[in-house]
């Protein structure tokens, strides 16, 4: 599947924002050892993950077809696609 760099761009955005997400609910939850988590709690949370992990593999898999389709070194591709989103967070 033929990917373009924008949505190397959208995927790895979408992973990043997953992986935050995960992170604000460990901060709002605290430590599952230290504080004693609902069912609600955890269902969120294990959801999220899945959800991060998900997006993550997307995005890896998408960037590996991309490199492979287009030759180009993975390592400059990947410090394309970092200052991309990055520069993508700052205009939002």
């Amino acid at each position: 599947m033929a990917h373009t760099f924008e949505e190397l761009v959208h995927k790895r955005r979408a992973a990043d924002l997953a992986k935050h997400r995960v992170e604000e609910l460990r901060d709002s939850y605290g430590p599952p050892t230290q504080h004693r988590w609902t069912p609600r709690q955890s269902e969120t949370y294990e959801t999220a993950v899945r959800a991060w992990r998900d997006l993550d593999r997307d995005a890896r898999t998408a960037m590996a077809e991309y490199v492979k389709e287009g030759g180009q070194s993975r390592h400059k591709i990947e410090a394309k696609l970092r200052k991309a989103v990055q520069d993508d967070d700052r205009n939002i």
